[in-house]
């Protein structure tokens, strides 16, 4: 007796059936639109956007492998290898991305390219046999963390996000110093007090409110618009700027010394500068000092990220008395440093 063709399909290997690839296109397209569209039209949602990123990886692997009707050595295959692959390429991540929040930030960024690359695999690759499939799934997901171990973190902007670079170009601080070659010793001299009558002693002016009294400004640019005075490259740091008179100062790093300057008003020209031996670096704020010199009696204070407190004379910046903060309390320094 012969075999019907209930028995033929009972008997015979079981079909295949084609990937559910809809789900996870749906998912790539709404990660990608919170994750850069949203944010780029409304500023605020940046934060939110990262996380929704990071949301909508978890969500493909989720549908990879619960709901692709991919065959299970593939599914769990590449969550495996994804997390694998993650793991070693934060080993040879440059710092500035290895330890920004931890790794998070890497995490965060490179989640929802690793889901775009993912998926256009999955789609291109769906008529493939299993070898050459399987092939490409592993490829496409080492060319993706490769790509990342090319690239530098120069640091965030909250409306923008993160900005990186090449991991192989210099950085502002590096083009700096190279245009100031070495770094000139300690002081050149001094223009004196100052007359402009401008006075702005430390962190949000004399009020500690952000407020210029007494003081008039031409707003209408069309008819009288602003004309630039002189311009001057200066080291990386977060200080804000003090002044008396037409002399200023603030803090600034270049290289592995932590300066205090004084610039003239007028001309731009450096008038004084006293250096530490001292380097703060972290991921995400980069290099540098944290907080602002205060003006107080013709002497200069200022406070490094490590902990040195410096008392200068405001005039020729001479060393009125030095101490680092840190060490006389055994303190850590934080993750961000310190300032006050």
């Amino acid at each position: 007796m012969e075999p019907d063709a209930t028995d033929e399909q009972t008997d015979g290997p079981p079909l295949q059936q084609p990937l559910r690839l809809l789900p996870g296109v749906i998912i790539v397209v709404l990660q990608w639109l919170v994750r850069f569209v949203i944010p780029a039209l409304v500023w605020e949602f940046t934060p939110m956007g990262a996380l929704g990123g990071f949301l909508g990886w978890l969500a493909i692997l989720v549908w990879w492998g619960f709901f692709s009707r991919a065959p299970s050595r593939d599914r769990w295959g590449a969550v495996v290898f994804m997390f694998a692959a993650m793991a070693a390429t934060m080993l040879v991540l440059d710092d500035s991305i290895a330890k920004a929040m931890n790794g998070m930030i890497f995490v965060l960024y490179f989640a929802p390219f690793l889901s775009l690359a993912f998926v256009l695999w999955a789609v291109t690759s769906r008529h493939l046999a299993d070898g050459p499939r399987r092939a490409t799934m592993f490829a496409t997901i080492l060319l993706v963390c490769v790509a990342w171990t090319l690239i530098r973190l120069d640091g965030m902007v909250f409306s923008e996000g993160a900005e990186f670079s090449w991991r192989w170009t210099e950085t502002s601080e590096e083009r700096l110093l190279a245009l100031a070659g070495a770094t000139p010793p300690v002081g050149i001299g001094s223009s004196g007090t100052g007359t402009s009558g401008l006075i702005w002693p430390g962190f949000r002016g004399p009020e500690r409110n952000s407020i210029v009294r007494d003081l008039q400004i031409v707003t209408d640019w069309s008819t009288s618009p602003p004309v630039e005075l002189w311009r001057r490259p200066i080291g990386p740091g977060w200080s804000s700027f003090a002044a008396n008179g037409d002399l200023f100062y603030t803090q600034e790093q270049r290289g592995d010394h932590e300066l205090v300057v004084c610039y003239s008003l007028i001309s731009g020209e450096l008038v004084w500068r006293h250096r530490d031996g001292t380097r703060f670096w972290e991921a995400i704020g980069g290099p540098g000092p944290r907080a602002t010199p205060t003006l107080h009696d013709g002497r200069v204070y200022t406070f490094g990220a490590t902990g040195v407190l410096n008392v200068l004379d405001g005039g020729d910046g001479t060393a009125v008395w030095t101490r680092n903060v840190a060490a006389d309390i055994g303190a850590e320094i934080p993750t961000w440093g310190l300032s006050s």
